[in-house]
């Protein structure tokens, strides 16, 4: 039988080596990207399947565009893909260069992954795209650059998906709807905030049943479903009141 092999397009954060080790732990071969390989290296020695560490340009798609084709002819393709690029910050003054960081790697870098990837696949006639996203994107947010972007992945991925059913091709495209775990860390609140580990599988268990589009953690679907219900009038309204006059 032979091995199936995924790609991480930036394996830098908790949440990508955790799923490495879970990969690995499954006999998956492992491709990964990431801004600094060498940030990695106590990762890539404690895994027991083959794997190899390629760099990330995510704020040059050209760039980017050309390590993943050229890494992907060395492989002989890849079974999965996942993308987890992303960067958030909030600043109330709103100034352009945060907004325009954000756009760069969420919006652009995550478009010429996707893209690419996408075609890929189709030219292999088989294989599943997947992508770390979060419930963020449901709605408009303070951190209004970061909402869009989210926004914008959503529907992305969606359009893949009808390109992939169009062409009649066995191309699974998986949103995965990532709930708010920065702010529940923030918050140190553990009912919203599982293990890693509990997060990883959950990714891993939604991937295997091919699912389009599903939560992790599952109860951050509740929230998703209050969070697209809630009226403008109450959503746009409930963190904030005006300053009293002194």
């Amino acid at each position: 039988m032979t091995q199936a092999t995924a790609m991480i397009i930036g394996a830098s954060s908790q949440l990508s080596q955790t799923l490495a080790k879970q990969f690995s732990e499954q006999n998956v071969e492992l491709v990964l990207f990431v801004q600094n390989p060498e940030s990695i290296k106590p990762l890539t020695e404690s895994l027991t399947t083959p794997v190899t560490v390629y760099p990330l340009a995510i704020e040059q798609p050209k760039q980017l565009i050309e390590q993943i084709e050229s890494a992907w002819q060395t492989h002989n393709g890849a079974h999965l893909v996942i993308i987890n690029t992303g960067l958030n910050g909030y600043d109330p003054a709103l100034p352009w260069q945060l907004d325009e960081d954000i756009i760069d790697v969420n919006v652009k870098g995550f478009a010429a992954v996707a893209n690419s990837v996408f075609k890929l696949l189709c030219e292999q006639g088989y294989g599943q795209l997947a992508a770390i996203n979060s419930i963020a994107g449901l709605r408009g947010g303070p951190n209004v650059a970061y909402h869009a972007s989210k926004a914008f992945a959503q529907s992305y991925l969606e359009g893949l998906s009808m390109h992939a059913q169009r062409l009649k091709l066995p191309v699974t495209i998986s949103d995965i709807q990532l709930g708010l775990l920065d702010k529940a860390a923030m918050q140190g609140n553990k009912f919203w905030l599982p293990p890693i580990d509990k997060v990883a599988g959950q990714i891993i268990t939604g991937l295997k049943k091919g699912k389009r589009k599903f939560y992790v953690t599952k109860r951050w679907r509740l929230v998703a479903w209050l969070t697209v219900g809630l009226p403008e009038f109450i959503y746009n309204t409930r963190h904030w009141k005006p300053k009293k006059k002194r």
